[in-house]
């Protein structure tokens, strides 16, 4: 097994390197194993909070290159000339920690019929299809269920009562 612990961001697909395809879901992993396509095993473990992209390459600790491909899947796509419309759409969106791809006029979004109904009532097209998914890299260290675990206690302690005079 190929055993690679970096990795090169966006490089260049180095010549005759080894291909990877995976999903969005997949280039999340910090540790994972998967076949490139002519079917060598590989194994991978970055550093957590890493997200593979497209065009990535891994290095294995024996020399290999092994270049990332992002797989197609299938995905929700709004596009629109009307920004206003595709800024709220993006908000709304962003409001459910959903992991989004901008584009220009163009938002794209792990498929989802509760979303799709949501953006169609703003008044959004939305064309489900298969296309490689790229979201913004942000707030989705680990497995992207960054679902409001500790936004509590944050602004409790502002009134402590302290009286001058």
């Amino acid at each position: 097994m190929l055993e690679c612990f970096e990795f090169t961001r966006g490089a260049t697909t180095a010549d005759g390197a080894l291909e990877i395809v995976l999903c969005y879901q997949e280039r999340q992993r910090s540790r994972f194993r998967a076949k490139t396509l002519c079917g060598k095993d590989v194994g991978w473990f970055v550093e957590r909070g890493e997200v593979l992209a497209d065009g990535d390459v891994l290095l294995a600790s024996s020399g290999e290159k092994i270049a990332v491909v992002a797989a197609e899947e299938t995905v929700s796509q709004v596009q629109s000339d009307d920004l206003h419309l595709l800024t709220r759409a993006a908000y709304h969106l962003g409001n459910r920690h959903v992991p989004l791809q901008i584009l220009p006029g163009e938002l794209r979004y792990q498929h989802d019929h509760v979303l799709d109904d949501m953006l169609r009532g703003l008044g959004l097209a939305v064309v489900v299809t298969e296309k490689p998914f790229h979201p913004e890299n942000g707030a989705y260290h680990g497995s992207g269920h960054a679902h409001g675990h500790d936004h509590h206690d944050h602004h409790s302690h502002s009134h402590h009562g302290h009286t001058h005079g």
